[in-house]
């Protein structure tokens, strides 16, 4: 089989539909007058394959005995997955079983990406996949439509150019480009959507390309996809021949598209039946407002679609629900809702709407397209004065030529309205001319496919590199934080930066580089330091690694442990079109690749922490630590071991107040005498107690995730001192302490070891009694049971029953209170929504807590809160009569207007209320945001 290239393949993997174009390379320069569409056979019923032009990007996880034997085979054979139509249909029938917009939660950057979290708010027994997997199950369904197409030409051979939107962070684009190698891709090329939207209109008038674009000189591309929108400008200079193109400017990410006007529509369709549907039927109902805005709106569609949602036990009146949309409906909907027509001075809306993330996944606040596309005009005003040279009055620059992408522009109401308000901001000036693609459905495919011809020198390519430029963030005491630039804006592809400055570089120690990014106008040159501020600087997930130096490990250049060496940084864009940052030694070239963090979510570790410098007394405080734990012996008498805790407090103050940075540098100490914590019984319960405060709550400074897979690593040799039940009672306190920063196998550990000594004894003739571990303070196993976020809602559900089995035998303790709160929480503190209880499991248990007799028990009212709390995401919220029914007992609680505030309307917990959760109080300096993921 040739392995040599003998096309180049465009693929838009798209967050509704996915299309692929191509050209033959043999052609030459005749290739772009036929770039071809690929028929992609998929499913279109049980058993039945037909081929399409569009592959509907969504994945079906069918029951065992859902469909019938041999319903999912593929000319290529049985998938265990349906990918495409069929799985969309099944999907709107099913939805709890339906994986869409994948993509959106590709780009989603306080979700685990590569975690098995989609379907979103599926019901306990349906199997789970990741945001990446679905990706790849979508792209592997294309190279098995192309390889029996052309099975003596591979797609893995072939010259592949995969779009992305120009908002996707750098991690997006790296899960994007690790899903498309899963499938063999390497050949590979990543093109931003707006750019091949306008390579697909550049391909299509390449013979009259100057007189297509008339006297545009500035030309905004707006891309209203499935899930995002995406705004590029780019400039035409008329110097020669053919038009110099060059990219000046991309929004920052907006996850905003279709499937906010298909929720738009669906909120509608609800308000007019009176009722609310639970987080499935109002997926359903979502999916069919979907199928009828795409038939409504289509050329020649009809003036009217019936849609209707199965009903669901005792909400529903009747066995379903039924309505009617009209066409005029829908384009009233998208004009009024997402193209109003705005003032010049208006700006998108900040706050944030609950409605808008009923889909599981942060929306734009605004739904406005227009508002932000003015938003993203004032913000590249003086790089179109500076880069083009085009007068900018007042600072907003007018677009002359507007390029729309994306099928929601099918409809010509909705570009014109688009072209109409673009034009209302320059009222002496004419409106901006549309640059039209012909089928906007597989625009951004055939761009695709006709770059990797002007990559090969057969078309006019758009400069302008990338769009963002990078940077390191620094923080030095006394300071306003700095980025130190890497990668300046429109630095080309294939190309690297060396920065001139050399840096101290820890090997076999772990080190943390905070990226960010901006989009913004900027002139700093490579190793420039400037103040990073929120409004104009992105963060991104970091760099958390060990880099090893040379010898064994832990040891470095000299074989001294931790040992600094000189490095340069540098940096590029690959010809993929990802960032790469490297270390370089000064001294013998070795080199280390700095990784993204992939997995896990920028939430957790990313939540800033304060700068401050260290304590005077902190090197005072260190030598009493090691006086204890040191590996050189010390004659240290009991008494200075158990009073180790007063002593620092006599030197740094109350522990309740003692900083974030000076704690995590007390454990760095601990950590490294985690050996000396078995020379005595005291010895170990102190290391225990010290370790978990020091480090609590696991997460939220740098390097946190690293400090606790750490300090996981004492859990299985587990405790020395078994007999003494203070020891027992510091080590689970430990672990519920630091239980945010452990990862889910962790939990699941912590569970297992903790069942044994809450789990209801067996009962009855016949029952086996077996002999139980010794607890070692029961209520400190009941508290870290709780803090164990990211069990599945199964066991959560499973350890609340041993709960309630406690209140109704025990009474309603505090405790138990608070730990039903913690299990069954609509907002974790740690953990992610996916893992969340059941809204109907979380129902059950706030009825059988509101029906406790009185006298009414201290902690109810924040259990009720806990369980009841608004987030805004149907797959988690509690149905509203209840959620009333809660906010009269917290009324007559006398709930503090927090708390109150929260059962109302999505809002983020205060300070206090962290302590709450948390179980006691935070590190000083630390603030962190309850997870809405």
């Amino acid at each position: 089989m040739d392995s040599r290239p003998h096309y180049v393949v465009g693929i838009d993997l798209g967050t509704t539909n996915s299309a692929l174009a191509y050209a033959d390379l043999g052609r030459g320069e005749e290739a772009a007058a036929d770039l071809a569409l690929l028929p992609i056979p998929q499913l279109v019923a049980p058993g039945e394959t037909a081929a399409r032009r569009l592959l509907p990007s969504s994945c079906y996880l069918p029951g065992e005995h859902e469909l019938p034997p041999g319903a999912t085979r593929l000319p290529w054979g049985d998938r265990p997955v349906v990918v495409g139509e069929l799985a969309r249909r099944q999907g709107e029938r099913v939805p709890a079983r339906l994986v869409g917009s994948a993509k959106s939660w590709l780009c989603h950057p306080r979700a685990d990406r590569t975690a098995p979290i989609l379907p979103w708010g599926a019901p306990a027994g349906v199997p789970r996949i990741s945001p990446v997997e679905a990706s790849t199950l979508v792209l592997a369904h294309l190279r098995d439509a192309w390889d029996a197409r052309f099975p003596g030409a591979p797609l893995t051979a072939q010259e592949v150019v995969l779009t992305v939107p120009a908002s996707f962070d750098e991690v997006a684009r790296e899960l994007t480009v690790q899903a498309a190698r899963q499938i063999g891709l390497t050949r590979l090329v990543l093109l931003e959507e707006p750019q091949a939207a306008f390579y697909s209109w550049t391909a299509a008038h390449r013979q009259d390309l100057l007189a297509a674009l008339g006297s545009c000189r500035l030309i905004l591309v707006c891309d209203v996809g499935g899930g995002t929108t995406d705004f590029s400008l780019i400039s035409a200079g008329f110097d020669g021949q053919l038009p110099a193109l060059r990219r000046l400017a991309v929004g920052d990410h907006l996850l905003l598209g279709g499937d906010n006007m298909d929720a738009a529509l669906a909120r509608q369709i609800e308000a007019r039946w009176r009722t609310r549907l639970d987080a499935l039927q109002y997926a359903q109902l979502v999916a069919a407002c979907r199928g009828a805005k795409e038939a409504l709106l289509l050329a020649g569609g009809p003036p009217r679609a019936s849609l209707a949602v199965v009903g669901r036990g005792s909400r529903l009146v009747g066995s379903a629900l039924s309505a009617e949309l009209t066409r005029e409906e829908v384009l009233q909907t998208v004009l009024d809702g997402f193209f109003p027509r705005t003032g010049p001075d208006e700006t998108p809306a900040r706050a944030a709407r609950a409605g808008l993330q009923e889909l599981g996944l942060p929306y734009a606040a605004d739904p406005a397209v227009t508002r932000h596309v003015l938003q993203f005009l004032r913000r590249h005003g003086p790089e179109v004065e500076q880069a083009a040279g085009i007068p900018c009055p007042g600072g907003l620059p007018r677009p002359d030529g507007l390029l729309l992408n994306g099928g929601v522009f099918t409809p010509p109401a909705i570009g014109e309205r688009l072209q109409q308000a673009v034009a209302a901001w320059f009222p002496d000036q004419p409106p901006p001319v549309l640059l039209v693609n012909d089928q906007l459905d597989v625009a951004v495919a055939r761009g695709a496919a006709y770059y990797g011809l002007v990559r090969r020198g057969l078309g006019l390519r758009i400069g302008g590199g990338t769009a963002r430029a990078y940077f390191i963030g620094i923080d030095a005491p006394g300071v306003s934080r700095q980025g130190l630039c890497v990668v300046p804006r429109h630095l080309e592809e294939g190309r690297e930066i060396e920065l001139a400055r050399p840096f101290a570089l820890r090997v076999d120690r772990p080190v943390r580089f905070a990226l960010h990014a901006s989009s913004q106008v900027r002139a700093e040159l490579p190793g420039e330091l400037v103040p990073l501020d929120e409004e104009q600087f992105t963060p991104l997930p970091p760099i958390q690694t060990v880099l090893r130096g040379e010898g064994p490990p832990g040891k470095s250049r000299g074989g001294t442990p931790g040992a600094e060496i000189p490095v340069r940084i540098r940096a590029g864009l690959t010809e993929l079109g990802t960032l790469e940052l490297w270390c370089v030694a000064e001294q013998g070239g070795t080199r280390w690749k700095l990784e993204f963090q992939l997995r896990g979510t920028v939430g957790a570790d990313e939540t800033p922490s304060i700068v401050a410098p260290m304590p005077r007394k902190a090197p005072e405080a260190k030598e009493l630590v090691e006086r204890v734990f040191g590996k050189k012996p010390v004659e240290v008498d009991r008494n200075e071991v158990k009073g180790l805790v007063r002593s620092l407090e006599r030197l740094l103050g109350p522990r309740a107040e003692w900083s974030t940075p000076l704690i995590r540098e007390l454990w760095t100490v601990l950590h490294a005498g985690l050996a000396r914590r078995r020379r005595s019984a005291d010895h170990e319960r102190i290391w225990c107690s010290l370790t978990g405060f020091c480090l609590r709550p696991g997460f939220g400074a740098p390097l946190d995730g690293w400090r606790a897979a750490e300090t996981w690593k004492v859990f299985e040799p587990g405790l020395q001192f078994v007999g003494e039940p203070h020891n027992w009672e510091a080590w689970w306190v430990l672990w519920r302490r630091i239980a945010g920063g452990l990862e889910a196998p962790a939990q699941e550990r912590l569970f297992e070891a903790v069942a044994p000594h809450l789990r209801p004894a067996a009962q009855g003739k016949g029952a086996v009694q077996t002999k139980r571990p010794k607890a070692g303070g029961r209520d400190e196993l009941i508290r870290l049971l709780a803090s164990l976020e990211r069990l599945s809602p199964a066991t959560k559900a499973e350890a609340g029953e041993w709960l309630f089995g406690l209140i109704q035998r025990e009474g309603p303790a505090p405790h138990l209170l608070w730990a039903l709160g913690r299990l069954g929480a609509r907002l974790p503190f740690a953990g992610s929504g996916h893992s969340c209880l059941p809204p109907e499991q979380a129902e059950g248990w706030i009825e059988r807590l509101l029906a406790l007799p009185p006298p009414i028990p201290d902690g109810l009212g924040f259990a009720l809160v806990q369980l009841a709390r608004l987030t805004g995401d149907r797959a988690r919220d509690i149905d509203p009569a209840l959620g009333e029914r809660v906010q009269q007992r917290m009324r007559g609680l006398g709930a503090p207007p927090e708390w109150l505030q929260a059962l109302q309307e999505v809002a983020e917990a205060s300070a206090a209320d962290e302590q709450r959760i948390f179980g006691e109080s935070l590190p000083a300096g630390l603030r962190l945001i309850l997870s809405r993921r």
